[in-house]
């Protein structure tokens, strides 16, 4: 090979290897302002969107009102008498003759607190005058409905377990010895009309 072809040679392969190269002109000013300011209000809404499903996002520790309650057997009063209260988790203890039932502090009237009247035997509003009776149940005055009750599951000594039903019903012992009670304080069930 003569030193002509050669150097033709050397010659075409840097054309080749330059023309591959892609040569690319740095931002102006403008894309590089249109560029930050793109990605500060990307960052901006990132942030904002995070801290707001931060905030939204319910967090609650057993034992604080809105999670689960664990109640000891201890606790439950006798049936037809005067109902305990756990003032921490914001509801009555109460066993009438149908059953066990964990009942609202709060009239549904207009939110006050309700108390027990032990020489009435019944619940009574010291706002507005509404009446209850042990199992919640609607007496008289201007609240529009009964008494609302929590979500709870009674585990007993046999290995069995009840669970509240839609309704709230109470949920009837008939002798068996319980073991413990959990009660949801974020499971309202509200009472439908004034039965």
């Amino acid at each position: 090979m003569t030193s002509y072809t050669k150097q033709a040679q050397q010659n075409a392969t840097i054309e080749q290897a330059s023309a591959s190269k892609v040569l690319a002109a740095a931002p102006s000013r403008r894309e590089f302002l249109n560029y930050i300011w793109a990605a500060s209000i990307v960052l901006l809404i990132g942030e904002a969107s995070a801290g707001l499903i931060w905030f939204a996002m319910p967090r609650f520790k057993e034992g604080s009102f809105g999670s689960t309650f664990t109640i000891a057997p201890d606790q439950i009063p006798s049936p037809n008498s005067s109902p305990n209260s756990n003032t921490v988790g914001r509801f009555w203890i109460a066993q009438p003759q149908e059953g066990l039932v964990m009942l609202y502090v709060v009239c549904t009237h207009l939110g006050c607190l309700y108390k027990w009247v032990g020489t009435n035997n019944r619940f009574e509003c010291p706002c507005h005058g509404s009446k209850y009776e042990l199992d919640g149940k609607y007496i008289e005055g201007p609240a529009p409905r009964s008494l609302d009750r929590f979500h709870m599951i009674i585990s007993f000594a046999d290995g069995t377990t009840a669970t509240t039903n839609s309704d709230g019903d109470p949920i009837p012992l008939d002798g068996r010895e319980i073991t413990e009670i959990t009660v949801d304080t974020g499971k309202r069930i509200l009472r439908k009309g004034r039965v």
